[in-house]
């Protein structure tokens, strides 16, 4: 098993099926994944944990992805920052508010998911090397 696939994921997604089916195919693809319901779980374990990258859902209850991006930038700035959503608006205004941050749309193939997240992680594994 190469390098990258030891990075550790949080991630944040509200809805039970896409949240268990997103972790257990990182999980597969030999990624370490915390997995959250909410962004408001998501902020004290990114203050206690270092993590490669925080996976979010855009529109969750109490605190929407981007404002998680927003804290996780400041709390933890080495995580990188990935969204996941469903709406075409609200990628847009992920990418306006969060410019560095990979917007994945809903529907979306694992493969294509692993692709992308394994993009997004690149040069931190290359740095680690």
């Amino acid at each position: 098993m190469n390098e990258q696939h030891r990075a550790s994921i949080l991630l944040a997604e509200d809805d039970e099926a896409m949240r268990s089916y997103l972790e257990r195919a990182l999980s597969q693809a030999g990624f370490s994944v915390t997995a959250v319901d909410r962004g408001t779980y998501a902020l004290p374990l990114l203050s206690q944990g270092a993590f490669d990258l925080l996976l979010s859902d855009i529109v969750m209850p109490e605190m929407d992805g981007i404002e998680l991006a927003q804290r996780c930038n400041e709390i933890s700035p080495q995580t990188k920052v990935m969204f996941i959503t469903g709406f075409a608006a609200v990628t847009l205004k992920a990418s306006r508010e969060q410019p560095n941050a990979r917007v994945l749309s809903k529907p979306f193939h694992l493969k294509d998911l692993v692709i992308e997240v394994e993009r997004v992680l690149e040069d931190r594994i290359a740095a680690t090397l």
